[in-house]
C-alpha cells in the first residue's frame, strides 16, 4: 500500500491518521465522561485529568499533522455518486470534525488554565508528566473557569453525537448502498 493519497483509495498514511484519531477522540470522550460523572474521589480524578490533558495534546498534534498531510497529500479519492444533499452532508460534517480535532484539545487547556485552583495549588499543566504547557491566566478567575467549562463539554456533546452520525453514514454507505465507501478507509486499493 502506498502512503500518498490517490483518486483510486487513501493511502496508508491518511488510514492511519484517521483511525489512530477516531480512537482518540472516542478515548478522549469516554475518559471526560467517566472522570467527571462516575469518580468521585478527587485524587483518583485529578490523575485522570492529567492522563486526559496528556491525551489531548496528542490528539491536537495529530490533527496538526493531519491537517499538514491532508494540504501535502491532494489526490483525494472521489466519494461514489450520491445525491448532492449527503456530499454536502458529508463535506460539512467532515468540516464540524476538523473543527472539534482543534476546538476540544484548545478548550481544555484554556479551561485547566482558568482554574484558580491550579494556581492556588502551585500545578502545572504537564503533558505525560514532563512538558509543561504554558498558563495564559494567571491568575485564574472561576467565572472564565466556567464559561470554558461549557466552552468544552457542549462541544464534546455535539462531538459524540457528530461521530455517532459518521458511523451510522459509513455503515449506510458500506451495508445499505454497497458502495464501498468505508471499505475504501478500511482494506481496499
Amino acid at each position: 500500500m502506498r502512503a500518498f493519497d490517490r483518486p483510486s483509495g487513501w493511502g496508508w498514511v491518511s488510514r492511519a491518521l484517521h483511525w489512530a484519531m477516531a480512537a482518540l477522540i472516542l478515548f478522549q470522550l469516554g475518559l471526560g465522561l467517566w472522570m467527571t460523572r462516575f469518580v468521585p474521589d478527587l485524587l483518583a480524578r485529578f490523575t485522570l485529568t492529567q492522563t486526559h490533558k496528556s491525551w489531548g495534546t496528542v490528539v491536537f498534534l495529530l490533527a496538526l499533522l493531519r491537517v499538514a498531510w491532508r494540504l501535502a497529500n491532494r489526490a483525494r479519492p472521489p466519494l461514489p455518486p450520491m445525491p448532492a444533499w449527503q456530499a454536502a452532508a458529508a463535506r460539512a460534517s467532515h468540516a464540524l470534525l476538523y473543527l472539534f480535532m482543534f476546538l476540544m484539545p484548545l478548550s481544555g487547556w484554556l479551561l485547566a488554565s482558568a482554574s484558580p485552583v491550579q494556581d492556588l495549588l502551585g500545578m502545572e499543566n504537564l503533558v505525560f508528566g514532563r512538558w509543561p504547557l504554558p498558563d495564559p491566566f494567571v491568575p485564574g478567575s472561576d467565572r472564565l473557569e466556567a464559561t470554558l467549562h461549557l466552552v468544552h463539554t457542549c462541544p464534546a456533546l455535539a462531538l459524540a453525537l457528530l461521530l455517532a452520525l459518521h458511523a451510522a453514514a459509513a455503515l449506510r454507505h458500506q451495508f445499505v448502498d454497497r458502495d464501498d465507501l468505508l471499505a475504501r478507509m478500511l482494506w481496499r486499493r
